[in-house]
Parts: structure tokens; C-alpha cells; sequence
């Protein structure tokens, strides 16, 4: 049994996300407390509140997921209003945005929190340099189970080529 939502359900989800967040009538006091969730500290009521309205069934299933979850949310608060586009992968969005190719490898070959906190820390680059993504690669990176080895690959591939793809337009 599969562990990380259909993709369709994600697309919708991630987009929803990304609406909900950036409506002007989204609080900003509670924007403010999305950003300022961490992987290693207790998750805001803000979060539960948001999660209990927008996020898929199942979002809570276990600890892990809620903290990919809350990462995913945070993340895309981070950069809001400009979070989600669906045309820019998340690694051509890295490529365009300067990040370099150790950071990349790093943030690819990481587990746990450290994943959560690298992404994290590639929210805040994007957002630092008003660089969009579509968050569903984002979100996939951090839904995909460990142990599901053959699909957590498909997602790094596809970020590690986005990013080189997007690298050799702009050497050009």
C-alpha cells in the first residue's frame, strides 16, 4: 500500500495550499506562525487548525507524516505569495535561483529532519530571490517513504535533472 497521495489529489492539494495561503484574506498573524514552524519543535494549534481544514485525509497518520506535512506548509508560507508555480520544477527553480550543486546534493541525499530542515532552508533561498516552484515535487521529496527506494529516486532524479537542465540553458 502506498504511503504518499495520487499525484492528481496532490496537484490539487498543493494548489489549494498554495490559494489558501496567499488569499488576502488568509490572517497574516497566522502566516507568520506557519513560517515559523521547524522540524524539531512542537507544531503550532495555527497548524493543526490549518491541516484539519486543507490538508488530505490521512495527513496525520504518524509523526513523520505530520512533520512533512508541516514542512510542506511552512515552506510554501515561507514563500508565499509567490510559493506555487506548476511549470517551474522544484529543481529548475533551484538552477534559476543560484543555488549551488553541493547544497543540492546535500539537501537529495538527506532523511529525517535534516530533510525537512534543508528544505526548508531551499524555501527560503527561492523565497530570498522571489523564485517560484511547483511544490508538488516539494512535496513528493518529503511524502515519498524512505523505504520506498524506487520512487524516492524518481523524485531526486527529477530534481537533479530539472536542475541541470535549467544549469545548461542559462550556460548557453
Amino acid at each position: 500500500m502506498s504511503t504518499s497521495p495520487p499525484t492528481d489529489t496532490l496537484y490539487a492539494t498543493i494548489g489549494q495550499i498554495a490559494g489558501v495561503i496567499a488569499s488576502p484574506g488568509f490572517p497574516t498573524a497566522n502566516r507568520a506562525s506557519l513560517r515559523r514552524i521547524s522540524p524539531d519543535q512542537p507544531l503550532p494549534l495555527t497548524f493543526y487548525r490549518f491541516a484539519t481544514r486543507h490538508l488530505p485525509e490521512g495527513w496525520d497518520r504518524s509523526t513523520a507524516r505530520q512533520r512533512d506535512w508541516a514542512t510542506i506548509v511552512a515552506a510554501m508560507a515561507i514563500m508565499s505569495p509567490n510559493a506555487h508555480r506548476p511549470d517551474v520544477g522544484l529543481g529548475r527553480a533551484l538552477s534559476e535561483a543560484g543555488f549551488s550543486e553541493a547544497r543540492l546534493e546535500r539537501l537529495l541525499q538527506s532523511t529525517g529532519n535534516t530533510r525537512r530542515t534543508l528544505l526548508l532552508r531551499a524555501a527560503r533561498f527561492l523565497a530570498a530571490k522571489n523564485q517560484p516552484c511547483n511544490w508538488v515535487d516539494g512535496a513528493l521529496f518529503l511524502l515519498i517513504p524512505a523505504h520506498d527506494f524506487e520512487r524516492r529516486e524518481q523524485i531526486h532524479r527529477k530534481i537533479a535533472r530539472d536542475f541541470y537542465a535549467a544549469s545548461a540553458q542559462t550556460e548557453r
